[in-house]
């Protein structure tokens, strides 16, 4: 019996490793996480040395301060807001938007509005400036 339910959690653990989600999930981490080196490494060997060259400073790792002997590397912050907003802006332009323009040319166009309405006595589609129903002749009234 312990061996029966030792194969069903080994089946399950596979089950569950083996969903679609879970690989594209596992996917997705090792894709991010390559991107974000390729991003890292443009920030800080072309973004940061272009930025620098404007304000004098030839690498923004280099800033610091010290307060009661405590060395503050504020460069190494300035270069992972760049980096940050360098990922965020990438995503944005080259994921989120071309996804929202391929979502908003699927949705359908609502329908014009329909020349036809319901008889209030059999339910058939009749034109709406209709007098009477073509399908059980109760008279109706016409909608404008």
């Amino acid at each position: 019996m312990a061996e029966e339910e030792h194969k069903s959690v080994l089946a399950e653990f596979k089950d569950f490793i083996l969903r679609g989600n879970v690989v594209d999930l596992a996917v997705a981490v090792v894709v991010g996480a390559a991107f974000g080196a390729v991003i890292s490494a443009l920030v800080k060997d072309i973004i940061t040395p272009l930025i620098a060259s404007i304000f004098g400073k030839p690498d923004f790792s280099a800033l610091t301060f010290t307060i009661h002997k405590s060395k503050f590397l504020y460069g190494d912050l300035i270069n992972a807001v760049i980096t940050f907003l360098s990922i965020a802006a990438a995503i944005f332009f080259l994921v989120v938007k071309p996804i929202n323009y391929l979502t908003e040319r699927m949705k359908k166009a609502p329908d014009p509005e329909s020349a036809d309405r319901a008889c209030p006595e059999c339910l058939s589609l009749i034109p709406k400036e209709a007098r009477r129903c073509s399908f059980c002749t109760v008279e109706v009234t016409p909608v404008a």
